[in-house]
Parts: C-alpha cells; structure tokens; sequence
C-alpha cells in the first residue's frame, strides 16, 4: 500500500514539473502576463485548468490535485516555499539540487528539503528565471534580483549562478529574505543588540550629523540603519539609494527609495548606485542615504557629507578602525583627489557605528583631522 502511494506521489510530481515546462516553453507568454498584471491570478488558473482538461486528461479529482500544486508552485517557490515562510530562516542556499543550506537564527545548517532530481531543480531555476523576467543565457550566467511581490512577508532577494561560471555542473542559488516589517529601535532594544541608553545617543546623533555603520556580512548593519532612519522627523525629506530592495518604510511620510538596474548581455541599459547618487546629489532633500556602499559612489556620498548634507551609509569593513579607510578606496575610483584630501573629507561623518553578530559592538565621535598623523582622530563614546 505505502509502495502504491509512494508512485503515486512520484506520477503527481512528474505531471507538475510537465505542467511547468509547459508554463516555462510554450506558454511562457501567459507566465509574463501575470507576472506583469496583465493576466489576473483568478484568469490565469482558469486558463491553466483549461490546458490541464485538455491535455492532461485526467479525473476532475486528480486535475484539480494537479491545479492545486500548480497554484502552489507558481505563487510561490516550490519546494523551498516552507523555508520562505519560515520567520526564522533569513537565508537560503542551493548548492546542488540535494543539498539546500539555510542560516536560520544566526546558524548555518542543512534544510530538511530538497529537489528529486537535477532535472527538477534545473526546471525550477528556470521558472524562477521566467517569474522574474531575468535571462540566464550565456551572456547572464550571473544574475541578480529581486522579487518584492510574490511573499506577504519578506522581499526575496536573489543571487543565482549557472554552470557556465560555476566548477560544478550546476546552478547555485543565493536567497535573502528582507522582512517587510522590520524592528524598529524599541524592538532592537528588546533583541538586545543595544541598550536605551546607547539606542537614545545613536538617535540623537543620526539627526545631528552624518553616520557610518561598518561590519562584517549578515552582522547586522542594515538591520540598525532602517530602524534609525524610522526615527528622522517627518518634516524631513529622505532619498534612499540601494543596490537591492532592503531598506524600506513603514512610518515616514517623506522617503523616496531608488534601486541600481544592472544591465544585461541583450540589454544594455544600466543604473549603478554612481548614477543613482550623482541624481540625488540634485534632488530636494534633507537626508541622503545609501543602503550599502560598495564603489565608486562613495565620492557623492562624501560630497554630499561635506556639503553640509545629513548622510548615512552602511558598508563592509572588518573592524570600525577599516571602515574610513575602506570608504576612501571606494571614493578613489573616480576622484581627482589625494588620499589625504579624501580623509579629510570623511571627518564630516561624525558617528562611526561597528556591528557585530547582530550587536552594537563601539560608538566612536569624529574629533577632525590630525595634520601631524595624517590621520582622522576618533573617540570612542561606548
């Protein structure tokens, strides 16, 4: 009997990842339309019900069982879907079709799910692919995007990598999970990674002066910058520049968000954080933020900064002593100034922030430029 179901199980999956190829080959056009809106999700399953009827041919029963993974699938992301939903789960990896990684609570360890075969995880990547309207030819063997529409609760940022680049023969799969509601201080308070005493101090100074926040990768950074800047006055206009769709709002009636728009092999159109940067550089506002800064766009920051401009920026630096100097790299790459001439500059960010397995580690005030050192004199505050 178990030997019966089992078959049975196996024959209901084959059919569903027949019905995806369908969806991903043929009828690609109709998968488009619903992803753009054009094709409403209630038109789009009747249309899928409809070619299940036809060419299928199955009982009713056993179609609408079809229809209903289908469904699932499509809304959502197959087998890895109860890791989507999982609230303490922040990352995915699939490093190979029987091997799924995720961090859950900090920790990285193995899932409890994984694909049938290569085959179906292939097919999965590239339905994934088509939902996100992303080419994987050749010319795209890396990509990077974003789906904000698909979960109620997290914006899904991808990073997928096909076998073109990859040592092994098959893709690799990078999935992070930004909650849509995010903690706000009181709440980081709570999770202890700062106390109110240090919560009010970094308040205080994110409104009086520009903030660096440094720290190592998923240690906490962006975490911090978007509850501070729930905190700005809502009579203060806020532009936020960012490579993905990480730092949003869920309070401030003033914030702008702008996200870079890599170009393709087929597409060459492109907006980097440079670009975007220059743009709010123009643009009427009263604090300018950058999500993560990792290139040639920290020159406009520091522009900005040294202008008078309230800024903040997060970016990866190993201890808080490396971030200035890590900044300053990144501002080379376009500018005509000396290496002196930058650090100088950087003294207009007056709090400099280092985070660490999600805590506040060091607070350090800006006290200017040392002539005698060359260097930029800090003061740690905690």
């Amino acid at each position: 009997m178990k030997k019966i179901k089992t078959e049975q199980v196996a024959a209901q999956e084959d059919l569903l990842q027949q019905l995806v190829s369908d969806y991903t080959t043929q009828k690609q056009q109709s998968l488009m339309q619903m992803k753009k809106g054009q094709l409403s999700k209630e038109a789009f399953l009747a249309e899928a019900a409809g070619h299940i009827a036809a060419y299928y041919k199955r009982s009713k029963k056993q179609d609408q069982q079809l229809l209903d993974a289908f469904e699932q699938y499509v809304f959502g992301y197959s087998r890895l879907s109860k890791l989507i939903d999982d609230r303490t789960v922040s990352d995915i990896r699939v490093v190979g079709y029987d091997n799924v990684r995720i961090k859950r609570k900090g920790q990285r360890m193995a899932a409890d799910v994984s694909f049938s075969s290569p085959r179906e995880y292939r097919q999965f990547i590239d339905y994934i692919a088509t939902k996100n309207q992303v080419n994987i030819s050749n010319l795209n063997a890396i990509q990077r995007f974003t789906d904000n529409e698909s979960h109620p609760d997290f914006i899904l940022r991808f990073t997928l990598s096909m076998p073109l680049v990859n040592t092994y023969n098959e893709p690799y799969l990078c999935i992070r999970k930004v909650p849509r509601v995010f903690p706000q201080m009181k709440e980081l308070i709570a999770q202890e990674m700062l106390d109110r005493e240090t919560a009010e101090l970094l308040v205080s100074r994110f409104r009086e002066g520009s903030t660096l926040i440094c720290g190592g990768n998923s240690s906490g950074k962006t975490t911090l910058l978007n509850a501070l800047k729930e905190t700005l006055p809502d009579n203060m206009a806020v532009l936020v520049a960012q490579q993905a769709d990480e730092l949003t709002t869920m309070f401030h009636p003033d914030m702008m968000f702008l996200h870079s728009m890599p170009g393709s092999g087929e597409q060459q159109i492109s907006y980097d954080l440079e670009h975007i940067s220059i743009a709010g550089l123009t643009m009427d506002v009263d604090f300018f933020i950058i999500g993560e800064v990792k290139g040639a766009e920290a020159l406009y920051l520091l522009n900005a900064a040294y202008t008078g401009q309230l800024c903040a920026a997060t970016i990866h630096a190993p201890s808080a002593d490396r971030a200035p100097d890590k900044l300053v790299d990144y501002a080379m790459y376009r500018s005509r100034y000396s290496r002196d001439e930058l650090m100088k500059m950087l003294d207009c960010f007056r709090t400099l922030v280092f985070v660490e397995h999600y805590k506040v580690k060091e607070i350090f005030d800006c006290r200017g430029w040392d002539p005698a050192s060359r260097s930029l004199s800090y003061e740690r505050i905690y």
